[in-house]
């Protein structure tokens, strides 16, 4: 399973009701697809993983799979505590899912040990690849990620902390072990723009994009120019488009998810807001978000 472009993190849409709107996940996961998305990896972070229940994360893989119909991979997201890691990874697969994004354990911190315990104990219950995103609690070591690396299933390591020294170390020490070669890193960063030029530096080229959910031409356009060494391009998105996205994002506690569903639905697809704990954007942040979508398209020629 390789991965190419830009990835896709689509939001989980809500019915008035408060349930998952499966219609609306497939449109907005066929608009995504559609629009050049390299892979889709549904009820993740930005889809509120945190708030959905098991049977509403098999539902959004299910949706997922069917609308993607094999044109690009399907992660799903697995992770909290263990028992209920494993069973959300079993749903995911009966899903038909290609993979599996295992978030950290939930709150606690444990040893280097006990973290390869815990992705051991996850990947030896399902035959799914697995990508495993550091974070929070769960800070690897080089020799602990070099150790889960070669652990059978394991195809990935995404990062959340942003110690791109550490990540330098991380990578080298993965690719010194034999067979890793075709073992991939990801910048799972918020805005991970913002930083996937230093991450290109240290050999980490993937990243995923929650802008690309609601301004994919922004996302992509920001893609090729960093491929292409337009310096000038990637330099006036960051100014005038990512870093006041950022400081905007940065207001209040959860907006790296809220404000993205309202770009969502600036955009002409009303997904719904967010469940608790975290809150929807205001009215201003909401007028504040809509005129940047509108310069960073008008930067890009759209």
């Amino acid at each position: 399973m390789k991965f190419q472009g830009v990835l896709f993190f689509p939001v989980t849409p809500f019915a008035r009701d408060g349930s998952v709107d499966e219609e609306r996940l497939a449109q907005h996961i066929e608009a995504g697809v559609s629009a050049g998305a390299g892979g889709v990896f549904v009820a993740c972070g930005t889809g509120e993983f945190h708030a959905l229940t098991p049977e509403e994360i098999e539902t959004a893989t299910r949706v997922a799979v069917a609308t993607t119909a094999g044109r690009v991979p399907v992660l799903a997201a697995a992770g909290g505590p263990p028992p209920v890691a494993r069973d959300q990874a079993a749903r995911v697969e009966r899903a038909g899912a290609d993979g599996i994004l295992l978030l950290p354990p939930y709150l606690v911190s444990a040893p280097q040990q006990g973290l390869v315990r815990y992705v051991r104990e996850v990947t030896e219950a399902t035959t799914l690849p697995v990508v495993f995103y550091q974070r929070g609690t769960a800070r690897l070591t080089p020799d602990t990620a070099a150790e889960i690396a070669a652990l059978p299933g394991v195809v990935g390591l995404k990062d959340g902390i942003g110690d791109i020294e550490r990540m330098h170390r991380v990578v080298r020490a993965v690719r010194a072990v034999p067979g890793t070669e075709d073992f991939q890193f990801f910048n799972g960063l918020p805005t991970a723009e913002m930083t996937a030029p230093a991450y290109q530096g240290i050999g980490v080229g993937l990243y995923s994009s929650a802008v690309f959910a609601f301004a994919p031409e922004i996302a992509l356009a920001f893609h090729r120019a960093l491929a292409e060494d337009d310096e000038t391009l990637v330099a006036t998105l960051l100014d005038e488009f990512y870093g006041p996205l950022v400081e905007l994002r940065d207001e209040v506690p959860g907006y790296a998810v809220a404000l993205i569903k309202a770009g969502v639905t600036l955009r002409g697809l009303d997904v719904g807001g967010v469940r608790a704990p975290l809150v929807d954007p205001t009215p201003e942040h909401v007028a504040r978000l809509a005129k940047l979508i509108d310069h960073g398209l008008g930067v890009v020629g759209v």
